[in-house]
């Protein structure tokens, strides 16, 4: 009887070496993107934080 553990370690093994990595180019520019992305979207919820924060202050003066 095969160990499980051994055989579900060889099984992901074999299962990494099919996988296509990334190009070390492809992962700069898509890191890129997401952390372009991420910095744009914080910024427009920060002013939209702000612009809503304003509106009630006035609301509530």
């Amino acid at each position: 009887m095969k160990n499980p553990v051994l055989s579900y370690i060889k099984e992901v093994r074999n299962e990494l070496f099919k996988v296509s990595w990334p190009t070390k180019k492809e992962t700069v520019r898509l890191t890129t993107i997401v952390v372009v992305v991420s910095v744009v979207v914080a910024a427009y919820l920060g002013a939209l934080d702000f612009v809503f924060s304003l509106v009630l202050k006035l609301i509530l003066k």
